[in-house]
C-alpha cells in the first residue's frame, strides 16, 4: 500500500509534525522582536488571555504587544501562506502542471489589480469602506483574470496547461501595465500602492485576521470536499467521467474557489509570490499525490514558511524590507529548478 493513502500512519504523522512545527513557530515568533519575550511568557498572556483575566507575574506591556501589535501580524501572515498554498496546489492539481500556481497563471496579478483600484478610488475620495472594497475588487480582479486566461488559451474547447501558464504570463504583463498607470494616476501617494504590491503585513489587525479567516479556512474545506474528485481527474478527464465525476462542474468550482481564497490573500497582504508554488511542490514529493493529506499539509507547511518569511524581515533584518521581495528571492531559483526539471522530464 502506497505510503501516501488516507490509512497509512506516515501522512498522519507528518500533519500532525507540521501543525506542532507551525504552533511552536507561532509562539516563538510572537516572543521576538525589539521587545524580547520569552515562548513561557508567551503562553502565560495566551492562557491568561482566554480565560479573561490579567497577567500579573509578567511586564504589564507584554500583553499589550503581543495581543494588539504581534499576534494579529502573525496569525495574518500563517493565514495567508495556508490559503496560496491551498490555492497553488489545486491549480497544480486541476492543471497536472507543477509550474502552475496564483501567481504565475496571473490571479494574484488580477487580485492585485482589483485591489488597486479600489485604493485608488480612495484616493481620489469615493467613499466606500476599505474593508469591503479591497477584498471585492481584489475578487472581481482575480475572476475576470482567470476568465481572461481561459479565454487566451482555450483552443477547440481544449486547455493546455502550457498553454495556460502562458497565457497568465500575458495577461498578468497587461495587468502590471494597469497597475502602472493607477501608480501614476496616484501621484504623490504612489508610496501607498507601491509597499502594497511588494507585499507586506505591516499594520495587520484582528479585523485582518478574521477576514482572512472567514474566506480561508471554508475555502480549505471545500477543496477537501473535492479532494477525492481531483485525485480521480488526475487519471483523466475522460476516465474521470467515466467514474461519475463531473470533471467541468468541479474545475470550474474549484477555480472560482482557489480564485477567492487568493483574492482575499492579496487584499490583506499583497503580492507574495511563490508560495503557492513551493510548498504543494515539495509536500507532493515527500507525502505523494493524494490531494485529502496534500491539502491540509499545504495549508501548515505554507502557514510556516510565510510567517517564517514574515519574521526573518520583521525581526531578524537590520530593517524591514517587503516580504513579497524575500519570498521572490527564494521562489524564483526554486521554480527555474522545476522549470528545467520539466524540461529534462520531457526530453527523456
Amino acid at each position: 500500500m502506497p505510503f501516501y493513502t488516507m490509512t497509512g500512519t506516515k501522512p498522519l504523522l507528518i500533519l500532525t509534525l507540521l501543525l506542532l512545527i507551525l504552533c511552536a513557530a507561532i509562539i516563538t515568533a510572537t516572543g521576538m522582536g525589539f521587545l524580547q519575550i520569552s515562548p513561557g511568557e508567551v503562553l502565560e498572556i495566551l492562557w491568561n488571555k482566554l480565560l479573561g483575566r490579567d497577567s500579573t507575574t509578567i511586564n504589564p506591556t507584554f500583553p499589550f504587544v503581543v495581543m494588539e501589535v504581534r499576534l494579529p501580524r502573525i496569525l495574518t501572515s500563517a493565514l495567508v501562506g495556508g490559503g496560496l498554498a491551498v490555492a497553488g496546489a489545486v491549480f497544480q492539481a486541476i492543471l497536472l502542471n507543477p509550474l502552475a500556481d496564483p501567481y504565475t497563471l496571473g490571479i494574484s496579478s488580477g487580485a492585485a489589480f482589483g485591489a488597486s483600484l479600489a485604493i485608488i478610488l480612495t484616493l481620489f475620495g469615493v467613499v466606500v469602506p476599505a474593508w469591503f472594497s479591497i477584498p471585492i475588487f481584489a475578487f472581481i480582479g482575480a475572476i475576470a483574470t482567470l476568465i481572461g486566461v481561459f479565454s487566451l488559451a482555450s483552443t477547440d474547447n481544449k486547455l493546455s496547461s502550457n498553454t495556460l501558464i502562458l497565457s497568465g504570463v500575458i495577461i498578468a504583463a497587461i495587468l502590471s501595465a494597469g497597475i502602472g498607470f493607477i501608480k501614476y494616476l496616484a501621484d504623490e501617494q504612489v508610496s501607498i500602492i507601491i509597499f502594497w504590491l511588494m507585499g507586506s503585513f505591516v499594520g495587520r489587525t484582528w479585523s485582518d485576521v478574521l477576514s482572512t479567516l472567514v474566506i480561508v479556512i471554508p475555502g480549505l474545506l471545500f477543496t477537501l470536499y473535492f479532494a477525492r474528485d481531483l485525485n480521480i481527474m488526475a487519471l483523466g478527464e475522460r476516465t474521470a467521467n467515466t467514474l461519475g465525476v463531473e470533471s467541468s462542474r468541479v474545475k470550474k468550482m474549484l477555480l472560482v474557489g482557489a480564485s477567492l481564497i487568493t483574492a482575499i490573500c492579496v487584499s490583506v497582504s499583497g503580492i507574495i509570490g511563490f508560495v503557492g508554488l513551493i510548498i504543494p511542490h515539495l509536500l507532493r514529493m515527500i507525502l505523494g499525490p493524494d490531494n485529502r493529506i496534500l491539502l491540509p499539509a499545504c495549508f501548515l507547511g505554507g502557514a510556516t514558511l510565510l510567517l517564517g518569511a514574515d519574521t526573518i524581515t520583521r525581526a531578524l533584518l537590520p530593517s524591514e524590507i517587503p516580504i513579497g521581495v524575500l519570498t521572490s528571492l527564494i521562489g524564483g531559483p526554486f521554480f527555474c529548478y522545476i522549470f528545467r526539471k520539466k524540461q529534462l522530464a520531457n526530453v527523456s
